[in-house]
């Protein structure tokens, strides 16, 4: 079995180089978050004014903020939130989602169609407001951030989860179950739900990077995480912003983690799709021919 898993991210990697960069800078992240009480220098909350808007030294490899806290520690410890958020609002998004989109194809009529027009309404609102509207009402606690984020993922993965189910509900083995009477639940859940695995995790790796620049963006305007937790959206806002030009590596260090991690995710998101969609390697092959 390792050997095989191997053999496959072997596999991957030739042919999906980027998607293979990706996905190290993203393990990286993980291991980084997992291991923050270790490989930190610093305690990331302790305030040190001797040592206020150091530049990177050899003492402090990023410098430090306004309140002489260690940069590198912060931004070790604001992973941990990056991920807990992104990868926590994508899951519950994109699982809630799938579970309506299939919902939706299995039973069909009117069932459908009154899904379908709930999922267009949502789709007319831009993330970012819903998001700002929910935290508003809900307060920003991480559950909130997670449900706030979350929510508009909802719409999305149910229209490209609905259109794998469509397909699905067409084939021979879902007739076979129904000629022997299975229940609905059954069919969905044993014959349907496995079958769209393959676009319900795209759909999940691609919107982690989302959700993790909505959590930043959220925190950028005051309704994320709040002083003095470790984010990286709180980070780029406030004072950072107000002492931009007098210590640059406030703003530079933090941009450069949200962007690495937005960017991972999203390329890592493209090359599962282009490695598990059969009908994109299908039409690469005829194109190649």
């Amino acid at each position: 079995m390792v050997n095989t898993l191997l053999h496959t991210v072997i596999r991957f990697g030739r042919r999906h180089p980027l998607g293979m960069i990706s996905g190290v800078l993203i393990f990286l992240m993980i291991m980084s978050a997992a291991a923050a009480d270790l490989i930190t220098p610093y305690d990331p909350y302790k305030v040190d004014y001797s040592y206020q808007f150091s530049p990177p030294t050899a003492n402090h490899l990023l410098g430090t903020d306004e309140y002489g806290r260690d940069l590198l520690s912060r931004i070790i410890y604001g992973s941990r939130f990056a991920l807990l958020i992104g990868v926590g609002a994508s899951f519950l998004g994109t699982t809630v989602g799938a579970l309506i989109g299939v919902i939706g194809a299995y039973f069909g009529g009117k069932t459908d169609l009154l899904i379908q027009r709930l999922m267009d309404g949502l789709l007319a609102i831009p993330i970012l407001l819903m998001a700002l509207v929910i935290v508003a009402v809900m307060g920003n606690a991480i559950p909130n951030l997670v449900i706030a984020i979350a929510v508009p993922m909802i719409p999305r993965a149910s229209r490209v989860v609905r259109a794998s189910a469509l397909s699905v509900k067409e084939t021979p083995y879902i007739e076979a179950a129904r000629s022997i009477a299975a229940s609905d639940l059954r069919i969905i859940f044993q014959h349907i739900v496995p079958n769209v695995m393959a676009p319900y995790l795209i759909v999940m790796s691609a919107v982690i990077g989302q959700a993790i620049l909505i959590d930043a963006a959220l925190g950028f305007l005051g309704l994320g995480t709040t002083e003095p937790t470790p984010s990286w959206g709180l980070m780029l806002s406030g004072s950072a912003s107000l002492y931009a030009l007098r210590a640059p590596w406030m703003i530079i260090f933090p941009g450069v983690c949200i962007t690495l991690a937005v960017f991972s995710f999203n390329l890592l998101g493209d090359s599962l799709r282009d490695a598990m969609d059969p009908k994109l390697r299908l039409g690469r092959s005829t194109t190649g021919r």
